[in-house]
């Protein structure tokens, strides 16, 4: 028998192409989600299916993986969504209670990650890129609210510092609108980040790096359609030396392994020049993975491989192209 992959949260966008790819590798599949079997189509591509707890329920959630684990005889374990990785951030022994290798970047870098104002800090004097500055929701109240919020340049973004998928993402437009944000957020103004706002497109980067060997091979696309939590469903995949150069210097700097994504403001400038504004590394797969697939570059093999002792193989030619997802219906 070959050996086994636990695939977590088998409903979310990029489930499909992680699970056509780990069957390209020759293994097992395990497939779960929070929903029953007859709800997720993806269910139906996997060998066994498991209904799982939600992850917020961290203590149930990690015994009902540590029983799948070893039921199974798990190999490799692959979490799709940030609640998930969160659980990972918090489970020092995971690896060794599970029995299983964790198909994730290691704790530090995904606590980079999965902070944005850390992030930001870490990547500003280095000069890599453009970060997005940003500060606490306390501070902006503390220094701002004998003024009535009237000196900031408007609008701003508020968003959590440890936001997923645009939730919790909102606009600010005036004074008035920035006393509500601190009073509805009074007891939680530690957890939101206020930016200026860059007007453009978003830009995703699928960024796989092997730290073994040191490869990084990126496949940058323009999210032309999104859905209202982030995930693109219209794309154009394009090459350019420059942003690939920044997502390359910014995996090895913070230490990524596998497959992540980096989102960036795409922002035409005065001179007519494009330039890009980092948002965010999510230290997963994106939603829209089969985007680069289908470009040209396995993601998913690729990042297998990084934890099976294989070199990244060569970006080779990718495609330059307009890809569009659609939806399909499925009898279960």
């Amino acid at each position: 028998m070959g050996e086994t992959i636990l695939v977590t949260a088998i409903g979310s966008f990029s489930a499909r192409a992680v699970i056509d790819g780990c069957r390209r590798e020759g293994l097992r599949v395990i497939g779960c989600d929070i929903y029953p079997e007859k709800w997720v189509v993806n269910s139906k591509e996997t060998d066994v299916f498991y209904q799982a707890p939600y992850a917020t329920d961290r203590d149930n959630y990690k015994r009902f993986l540590t029983q799948l684990c070893r039921r199974e005889s798990v190999d490799y374990l692959l979490p799709l969504t940030d609640a998930e990785i969160d659980v990972f951030q918090g489970w020092e022994d995971a690896e060794r209670e599970l029995g299983a290798v964790l198909c994730i970047s290691g704790r530090q870098a995904v606590a980079l990650c999965r902070d944005k104002e850390k992030m930001e800090k870490f990547l500003t004097p280095k000069g890599i890129c453009h970060p997005i500055p940003g500060r606490k929701l306390s501070e902006v109240a503390e220094c701002e609210a004998a003024s009535g919020y009237g000196d900031l340049a408007y609008p701003l973004v508020l968003k959590p510092v440890d936001g997923r998928s645009s939730q919790g993402l909102r606009i600010v437009g005036s004074p008035k609108e920035m006393e509500l944000a601190v009073e509805l957020s009074c007891k939680t103004a530690d957890r939101y980040l206020v930016q200026p706002h860059i007007s453009g497109r978003i830009v995703t980067v699928d960024t796989v790096r092997n730290p073994h060997t040191d490869q990084v091979v990126c496949v940058p696309r323009r999210e032309l359609i999104r859905t209202h939590n982030g995930a693109g469903v219209s794309v154009y995949v394009f090459r350019s030396h420059q942003l690939e150069a920044q997502c390359e210097a910014m995996a090895r700097a913070v230490g990524i392994c596998g497959c992540v994504n980096f989102e960036f403001i795409e922002h035409e400038e005065e001179d007519g020049g494009l330039a890009w504004y980092f948002l965010e590394c999510n230290a997963r797969f994106s939603g829209g993975v089969a985007f680069s697939c289908m470009a040209g570059y396995d993601m998913v093999r690729n990042h297998l491989g990084c934890f099976r002792g294989r070199e990244l193989e060569p970006a080779g030619e990718i495609l330059e192209q307009y890809i569009a997802r659609r939806y399909e219906e499925h009898v279960m």
